[in-house]
C-alpha cells in the first residue's frame, strides 16, 4: 500500500510538474484559434483578473476568433437580471482588454442555475459581445481552411441532483431532459465538419469530490451518444482543475479545463493522461489535420496538450 501511495505521489507531481512558457507563438499563426474559459466569476479576486489580463495579452499574439465559455460566469447565486451589478463585477470590467471583445458563447453551470437563467440568455440583448440564442445550441465555424463544429449543451438538467432540488435550481427540473437529448443526437448525426467538439459544464468523468451521480447520470444519459457519433472532444468545467482522460471504449478526450478564478487539488483516477491543480483557461487550435487544446496556467505556461490528428 505505501508503495501504491508512493506511485501516485510521484505520478501526480510529474502530472503537474510538465509545463513550458510559450515563447513561439508561431504555433498559432494561419490557425484556427478559441479561448475556452469556465468558472469565472469572482469579481476579479483569486486569480481571476490577472487571469483574464494574461487572455488579453495573450490575445494580442493568438488572436482567438472567440470565447467558448463553458458555465460559472457568476458564483455563486447566479444573477437576478440582466442589470445584476455582477454583470459588471464579474465579467464586463474583468475581460475588458481590446483582444476579449470578440464573441463569448456560453453555457449555464450549476451557478448559474441557483438564479435566473433566462436573464444569462437575455443579456445577449444587452452586451454585443455575449452570444446565447438558447440553453443549448450549436454552430459550424469555416476558418484557415478548416471546418469545427461546437455543440454546447445544458447538462445541469441532465442530472437528478439538480432536477430533483427545486428550491435551489428551480429552473433545472423545467427543461425538457429527453428533447434535449434528442437534438444532440440528431445534431451529432448531420455534422460533417472536420472537427467536432461538445461543450458541456459537468464532467462525464472526472476525479471529483462531488457527487458521483453528477458523472454516472451524465455516463448513462450523455455519454453513449457522442460514443455513437465518435466526437473528437468533450471540454467541460465545474471541478476547477486541469485534467485529461481517456477511458477503454472510446476514442473521445474527455478535457476538463480548469477555473478562471479559483482552482483546486486534483489527483489521477482510471484513465487519466494528464491533471493539474493550477488555474487558468485553453487555447483550442485547429486545422484541417491536427486539433490541438493547451491548457495554460495563470502564468502563460502550457502545463499539457490534448493532440488529435486525421
Amino acid at each position: 500500500m505505501r508503495k501504491i501511495n508512493f506511485l501516485l505521489l510521484f505520478l501526480t507531481l510529474a502530472l503537474t510538474s510538465a509545463r513550458a512558457q510559450i515563447t513561439d507563438y508561431s504555433i498559432f499563426e494561419d490557425k484556427f484559434n478559441f479561448y475556452i474559459a469556465n468558472d469565472l466569476g469572482r469579481n476579479g479576486y483569486y486569480d481571476q483578473k490577472p487571469i483574464a489580463e494574461l487572455m488579453g495579452k495573450m490575445g494580442e499574439e493568438i488572436g482567438p476568433e472567440f470565447v467558448v465559455a463553458a458555465g460559472d460566469i457568476h458564483h455563486f447565486e447566479g444573477v437576478r437580471s440582466v442589470n445584476d451589478p455582477l454583470w459588471m463585477t464579474n465579467y464586463e470590467l474583468i475581460y475588458s482588454h481590446p483582444e476579449l471583445m470578440i464573441d463569448w458563447y456560453p453555457i449555464l453551470g450549476n451557478h448559474e442555475y441557483r438564479g435566473n437563467t433566462q436573464a444569462v440568455l437575455d443579456y445577449t440583448n444587452v452586451s454585443r459581445r455575449w452570444s446565447m440564442p438558447a440553453r443549448y445550441y450549436t454552430k459550424s465555424f469555416n476558418e484557415e481552411g478548416v471546418t469545427v463544429r461546437i455543440v454546447w449543451i445544458d447538462t445541469a438538467p441532465l442530472i437528478d441532483k439538480y432536477r430533483n432540488d427545486t428550491q435551489t435550481y428551480p429552473d433545472a427540473c423545467k427543461q425538457d431532459m429527453k428533447k434535449q437529448l434528442a437534438w444532440i443526437d440528431d445534431v451529432l448525426t448531420k455534422a460533417k465538419e472536420d472537427w467536432i467538439i461538445v461543450v458541456g459544464h459537468h464532467p462525464i468523468y472526472a476525479e471529483t469530490s462531488k457527487d458521483d451521480s453528477e458523472r454516472s447520470d451524465l455516463q448513462n444519459r450523455l455519454d453513449p451518444i457522442l460514443r455513437k457519433h465518435k466526437v473528437d472532444m468533450y471540454v467541460c468545467g465545474h471541478i476547477h482543475n486541469f485534467q485529461h482522460i481517456r477511458m477503454n471504449g472510446s476514442n473521445i478526450d474527455y478535457v476538463v479545463n480548469s477555473a478562471g478564478s479559483l482552482a483546486r487539488k486534483v489527483k489521477p483516477v482510471e484513465g487519466t493522461l494528464f491533471c493539474s491543480p493550477e488555474p487558468g483557461f485553453a487555447v483550442c487550435t485547429a486545422t484541417k489535420n491536427t486539433l490541438d487544446l493547451r491548457m495554460i496556467d495563470k502564468k502563460g505556461n502550457i502545463l499539457h496538450t490534448v493532440s488529435r490528428q486525421k
